[in-house]
């Protein structure tokens, strides 16, 4: 069965990006005992990345490269921002070892969306934070295999995700 839309996939792969010595180094790995799986077509993923696996079958391999812009993306200068350090206090005090450079911390904007941002400098008043994407400005290498294509159920499809192994659980 090949890979096309709303086909649910499993992969196994690792993804590397070049560190500031131009090295190749591994920043996530998906194995036959937790692979990744998601609905083709409404994954959230980068589109030119479901665009590389697209007719692929249960033990094809694939090697390709996505450059940032598509990818996560370029950074955004605009991501970065100082918030008051009050912002971040828990009962009247902000807790130890939170505000601790590279952290990240899961935070809402005034929409209520859900962002994660990494803790870049703090000063007595202020805590500037990134919310670019950890992996924003970095040209990708997957290199992986096809484990597993299905039918994706009625249910799965209503829902947007994966049910049972390797998904999503009610």
């Amino acid at each position: 069965m090949k890979i096309e839309k709303n086909r649910v996939v499993a992969l196994t792969y690792e993804l590397k990006i070049k560190d500031e010595n131009g090295e190749n180094s591994l920043v996530e790995t998906a194995d036959a005992a937790n692979p990744m799986t998601f609905i083709y077509g409404m994954s959230g993923l980068p589109e030119q990345f479901e665009d590389q696996l697209e007719g692929l079958e249960t033990g094809s391999e694939f090697d390709f490269k996505l450059e940032s812009d598509e990818g996560y993306g370029n950074v955004d200068d605009n991501a970065v921002v100082d918030l008051p350090k009050q912002a971040f206090e828990v009962e009247g005090s902000v807790p130890q070892d939170m505000l601790e450079i590279g952290n990240y911390i899961p935070m809402t904007d005034s929409e209520g969306n859900q962002l994660q941002g990494r803790v870049i400098e703090v000063t007595d008043e202020t805590v500037k934070m990134d919310f670019n994407h950890p992996l924003a400005g970095k040209d990708l290498y997957f290199k992986g295999k096809v484990e597993s294509v299905r039918e994706a159920s009625p249910e799965e499809l209503d829902h947007g995700h994966v049910h049972g192994e390797g998904g999503h659980h009610h």
